[in-house]
């Protein structure tokens, strides 16, 4: 039986090598990073790692590990005072931290939409969403992406309590949700918008619901501090009664380890050290802006640090990626099933630390190959 597994794994693995498909482990090597969600380059600034540390050596009992769920022993008064802070920054009710934005979709999505609900998704809204999703009884209905005449013809069909899941900034395709609209269009059918915004937290200031005011018209917002913010974790802003909820039903929360109290300092340090250095956000706009200037096709927004560069075919965008990194600049090639077959695509992440040169010899090297 074992060895009937084990062949039957093998084969899985085979097939999918055999299609250009296979996913396999890699370390990071010396060159031009254009492949991190470090945006804005805090998960390798020493004077922000210089900030952290002094606080640490002041407080080293937040060195201790996470010892158990938050239920039991794994809370402390600096979690509860670090949500406090964040819910303060983005001018929400109430914050509540997880290990990862993966486990905060699950919580939401496992947890609030019940049987009889109906769950709109956007077409392209994050794994993480469908997963939580599958362990709902609600019903489960995709709409195209960032189509709103879709979306509305959707809602006038659904049943139940609506929920609208989307991301503001979409990781693989680099554009914007069209959030006030959407808000709009949730309030006329009921329905509770939830927005996804790990890409956009960071980049466009405590993320594009806040920085649109919209923080009173969205039903609950998740953020993530493992990319831009340059630490690590997530947390679910919402109104008090929400997070309340999450905290006795979702069982991603009630039967996980809590963060270790250095996630949580580090987080909050991130935010001050963030608020210290608002250049970084300009200079992560100028690499955008000299991104788009050498005219690359992209269907990605005009301000976003994701420029997803057309390249179909799994074949030729491996050559494309192997070529790249013959020059030592790292970019990802994203393949199926990622992505539908055919519409495989390189996903260029543009960094305030990435130098104009670093740029220039990228898109150059990318222009030849899409003229040839």
């Amino acid at each position: 039986m074992r060895d009937d597994l084990l062949a039957r794994l093998s084969q899985a693995l085979s097939d999918r090598e055999e299609r250009g498909m296979l996913r396999t482990l890699r370390t990071r090597e010396p060159g031009a990073d254009f492949y991190s969600n470090d945006y804005l380059g805090l998960a390798s600034n020493n004077a922000c790692h210089e900030m952290l540390l002094a606080s640490l050596h002041d407080n080293p009992q937040w060195l201790r590990g996470g010892t158990g769920s938050r239920l039991v022993s794994g809370n402390s008064a600096l979690t509860l005072s670090v949500e406090d802070f964040i819910a303060a920054e983005h001018q929400t009710e109430r914050a509540l931290l997880f290990p990862s934005g993966y486990m905060a979709n699950l919580a939401l999505f496992s947890c609030l939409p019940k049987r009889n609900d109906t769950i709109l998704l956007d077409e392209f809204v994050h794994r993480s969403v469908l997963d939580g999703c599958r362990l709902s009884f609600a019903g489960k209905i995709r709409f195209q992406h960032n189509d709103l005449d879709h979306l509305e013809n959707r809602l006038a069909k659904a049943k139940g309590k609506c929920w609208i899941a989307v991301e503001s900034l979409y990781s693989m395709e680099g554009d914007f949700a069209p959030l006030h609209d959407l808000v709009a269009l949730a309030g006329r059918y009921g329905a509770s918008l939830i927005v996804d915004e790990a890409h956009a937290m960071g980049v466009f200031g405590y993320g594009l619901v806040c920085d649109a005011h919209l923080q009173e018209r969205v039903f609950a917002t998740i953020v993530t501090y493992g990319k831009a913010m340059g630490a690590h974790g997530a947390a679910i802003l919402s109104h008090g009664t929400v997070i309340d909820y999450l905290i006795n039903f979702a069982a991603p929360f009630i039967y996980t380890t809590g963060l270790p109290d250095l996630f949580a300092v580090t987080i909050r340090n991130n935010y001050t050290f963030l608020k210290m250095n608002p250049h970084l956000h300009e200079d992560l706009q100028d690499r955008i802006r000299h991104f788009s200037a050498a005219g690359l096709p992209t269907f990605s927004g005009a301000r976003s640090p994701i420029q997803a560069v057309p390249c179909p075919g799994i074949a030729r965008l491996a050559a494309v990626e192997e070529m790249l990194e013959s020059q030592s600049l790292f970019t990802f090639a994203v393949r199926p099933p990622t992505v539908k077959e055919g519409s495989e695509r390189l996903r260029v992440s543009l960094h305030a630390f990435n130098t104009n040169e670093e740029i220039r010899q990228l898109t150059a090297i990318l222009k030849e190959l899409h003229d040839n």
